[in-house]
């Protein structure tokens, strides 16, 4: 597996390699210059090469991998799918075949989400038609291979996206199941944004060497544009600096990230008395009803969404200028993904934490992560920190419990 270094193109997505039609295509869907991704993956992809591309999110990886499978596409009076991309959530499919449709230089190109959630008579009636492409998350792909509804010997063009976090889903069987029906004289393409071991392990069976291996990562794991920040809260006052941040900062649109879904669902309840333009998304809706409600927050329509991490990944919304961590989420890796939200391709964003007093230790932990210390701010005429314990009767030779982020907190007591 080789490390390449990215070269800069001489013009823009005219140095890439692209003919004319695809240069037409990325033209007429509001393209003006590659992201650093783009410019280092596509030749390489275009070359015949198997790729590893890691960037972070929001760097316009999809139409990094989009782009080449376009550039060879034949018509073909075939049936079955040359192409297949494999994600691990049904907003990220469908935000693919959405970026799909924008770049496809023919609207002879077939393209098929194929995810739980949605009939499957349904898929298996546009699969008969014929399909180019299928993006689809690994267990449906499965129950149509199970069922010979759809079958990958025609596969020449192969993507992982996001596969750090279809290992993270427990997607690691299925995914070596589906690529044992795939042939294997294909060109493997993986993305992601970190590579885990199993990730690597992987790419080692399964790409073909040499393996190229590019990396888009900035010193710091976070966008420098994304100013972050915390306060710190009482766990029952919360909500209400919740509201006072609402009302300080004037969202553009927000996302109101909550770590568990009944919470989310209560924080939407509330809001919804306080805020016009509020929507909730969780694993309990029905598929349409996240594809609503997703459709009228790209739209503009929603205001302030308050999610679990099911938009943590994936979800590409240029409007989105605040993103709120009501709950810290357990994996310092999560936090990355919920804060890239906003900030997207060079756009700023705002990013702001409500801490407990005892959760020091878990931010710590993701500050290590994105390696930056987050700044500490203050919600004026507001009491959102109420000690526990006064001074005086904190004994001397009792150290603080909690963690490296002690020190801070009990500055305040």
């Amino acid at each position: 597996m080789t490390a390449s270094t990215v070269v800069e193109p001489v013009a823009g997505f005219h140095g890439l390699g692209l003919s004319q039609t695809i240069l037409d295509a990325v033209t007429k869907a509001g393209y003006k210059k590659p992201s650093s991704i783009q410019k280092a993956f596509i030749p390489r992809v275009l070359a015949g090469s198997d790729v590893m591309g890691q960037a972070q999110t929001g760097t316009g990886k999809t139409a990094a991998y989009l782009l080449p499978y376009f550039e060879r596409w034949q018509p073909s009076a075939d049936r079955d799918p040359t192409a297949l991309i494999l994600v691990p959530t049904r907003e990220l499919a469908t935000q693919v075949c959405e970026e799909a449709a924008k770049l496809a230089p023919h609207d002879r190109i077939r393209v098929l989400p194929i995810y739980g959630g949605k009939r499957m008579d349904g898929q298996v009636q546009a699969l008969r038609k014929g399909i180019d492409l299928v993006v689809g998350t690994p267990g449906r792909i499965l129950d149509h291979l199970s069922r010979s509804t759809l079958v990958f010997h025609k596969v020449q063009y192969l993507v992982l996206d996001e596969a750090d976090r279809m290992f993270d889903l427990g997607f690691r069987d299925d995914i070596r199941r589906i690529l044992k029906q795939c042939p294997d004289a294909r060109q493997t393409m993986l993305l992601s944004a970190t590579m885990p071991p199993d990730v690597l392990n992987l790419a080692k069976r399964y790409m073909r060497k040499p393996i190229v291996h590019i990396q888009i990562a900035p010193k710091k794991v976070t966008v420098e544009k994304i100013r972050q920040s915390y306060i710190t809260v009482d766990k029952e006052n919360k909500y209400d600096a919740l509201l006072r941040v609402i009302e300080r900062e004037q969202p553009r649109q927000c996302i109101i990230f909550c770590e568990r879904k009944i919470g989310a669902h209560r924080i939407y309840t509330k809001l919804c008395g306080e805020r016009k333009r509020v929507a909730a998304m969780h694993g309990d809706l029905e598929q349409n009803q996240r594809e609503r409600i997703m459709k009228a927050f790209k739209e503009g329509k929603i205001v302030y969404l308050v999610a679990t991490d099911v938009v943590g990944r994936g979800i590409d919304v240029m409007g989105i200028s605040h993103i709120i961590n009501f709950d810290l989420p357990m994996d310092p890796e999560n936090y990355v993904h919920r804060i890239g939200r906003t900030g997207r391709m060079g756009k700023d964003g705002v990013a702001i934490s409500l801490v407990e007093p005892e959760e020091g230790k878990e931010l710590t932990r993701i500050e290590d992560f994105i390696n930056k210390l987050i700044t500490e701010e203050q919600l004026p005429d507001f009491e959102a920190f109420i000690p526990r314990v006064k001074v005086e009767q904190e004994p001397k030779d009792v150290k603080p419990v909690y963690g490296q982020r002690s020190r801070r907190y009990s500055q305040r007591l």
